[in-house]
């Protein structure tokens, strides 16, 4: 199961995310649940990284589907714009179906 938590400090203050873990929908590179989540992952943060100026730290380990983004500084309102689209993302492959492989959790920081 892939394991996403979003960081938040308040309601409407997003401050990174984590996953953890592989889908396990089928085998390794054929799991279209885990390319779907990589995908979104992925894009959003090189959209961070392209797209707004704002400061970040990414720990990552591909061969255990570990990934960790947290903003170093502000968030702009672009930033925030791109987690939300992230989350309803993710959020929108559960509600397709796919909760036995994916669960999203907050944690406040």
């Amino acid at each position: 199961m892939i394991m996403v938590t979003i960081f938040r400090d308040g309601y409407d203050n997003l401050k990174g995310f984590e996953l953890s873990g592989h889908a396990g929908y089928s085998e390794s590179g054929s799991d279209i649940v885990c390319a779907g989540v990589s995908v979104l992952t992925l894009n959003t943060i090189n959209s961070i990284e392209a797209f707004t100026e704002d400061e970040f730290t990414l720990d990552q380990n591909e061969h255990t589907g570990y990934i960790k983004f947290s903003f170093s500084g502000e968030v702009s309102s672009e930033s925030l714009l791109l987690i939300n689209s992230f989350v309803l993302g993710i959020n929108s492959m559960i509600e397709a179906g796919n909760e036995d492989y994916i669960k999203i959790d907050y944690k406040e920081v």
